[in-house]
């Protein structure tokens, strides 16, 4: 079980520096990429530490845990209190919280949940196929 925590962290890692890169380089991506790469990631790296903590529990539990939280992030950027905004004007808060809701971001982490499920199916899949030979 330590094995498969730790891979989940890395991938999370992997995964958050190349959300970061997605918008240190910008202005080197395609619109479409830079619009929505950066919510899409945050919702993978999300489900990959909600994995790290919740390691051999149910996908579907895993994807669903994901997604409400990914989603009550998104609900709470409707509510603007100056304690919570102070929060999002630095970087770890701006980068976690966010500071605008958007339904595109709903759909963003809908789609970057969606890539852990069949990340991870397909990886064990393969996995399973390669033990059985």
């Amino acid at each position: 079980m330590i094995r498969i925590r730790f891979v989940y962290l890395l991938a999370a890692i992997v995964v958050v520096i190349a959300g970061l890169a997605s918008r240190r380089y910008r202005g080197q991506l395609p619109a479409f990429v830079v619009e929505y790469a950066g919510d899409t990631l945050w919702a993978l790296m999300v489900f990959l530490l909600v994995s790290t903590l919740l390691a051999g529990r149910p996908i579907l539990l895993r994807a669903v845990i994901t997604l409400a939280l990914a989603f009550l992030v998104e609900i709470s950027q409707l509510y603007h209190a100056p304690w919570i905004d102070a929060i999002r004007q630095t970087t770890l808060g701006g980068l976690v919280l966010g500071f605008g809701f958007l339904w595109t971001d709903l759909v963003c982490y809908s789609v970057g949940v969606m890539i852990g499920v069949v990340a991870e199916l397909e990886s064990v899949g393969r996995w399973n196929a390669s033990n059985k030979s």
